[in-house]
């Protein structure tokens, strides 16, 4: 199974905002600090509500999660770099950068729980971020968006290794 680094809008229930919003990041490609380049792909999907989302995947990219240290830093480069993209994209309601970030709220579940709203990078349109009374944490984004700023990917080595994992499960059946 693929673990896709994304960033991930939902668009709200009109098709044609997503396809505007897949406009926006289409082709686009960047010189990453390691040399290589990864260029942007689109696609458009509805959601279990019927609203829409783009997603927005980047190549050269690890599609097994963050694996090392390195992968880390590249989709965390590769975060900054479709934040800063994203703060001149048409509109959208809300969107997130990471790993399997698709759907992570549908719009009913994202207004009837603010208090999970703890993901860092969130962006909210300020309309929503209104209606729900959102935390103090988010900071202006870009104009009409408020943002919980990201902190980049994390390589957490007991969810990459099964072996260091094994070794952590051995410790904790002793006593």
């Amino acid at each position: 199974m693929a673990w896709i680094f994304s960033l991930s809008a939902e668009c709200g229930t009109q098709q044609a905002v997503a396809e505007q919003f897949s406009h926006h990041f289409d082709q686009v490609s960047w010189v990453l600090s390691n040399g290589s380049q990864s260029q942007c792909r689109v696609g458009i999907f509805q959601d279990i509500e019927e609203n829409w989302w783009c997603r927005v995947s980047p190549t050269r990219v690890s599609e097994v999660g963050i694996d090392t240290p390195e992968s880390a830093y590249l989709m965390t480069e590769l975060g900054i770099l479709l934040y800063q993209r994203l703060q001149s994209a048409p509109t959208f309601r809300y969107a997130l950068v990471g790993v399997e970030v698709d759907e992570f709220r549908t719009y009913t579940e994202l207004l009837e729980s603010p208090s999970n709203l703890m993901f860092p990078g969130l962006v909210l349109a300020i309309a929503i971020s209104e209606a729900m009374e959102s935390s103090p944490d988010f900071r202006p984004f870009s104009p009409g968006y408020v943002w919980k700023p990201y902190e980049g990917e994390v390589y957490k080595p007991l969810m990459a290794s099964s072996e260091l994992k094994s070794k952590l499960n051995e410790l904790l059946m002793v006593g």
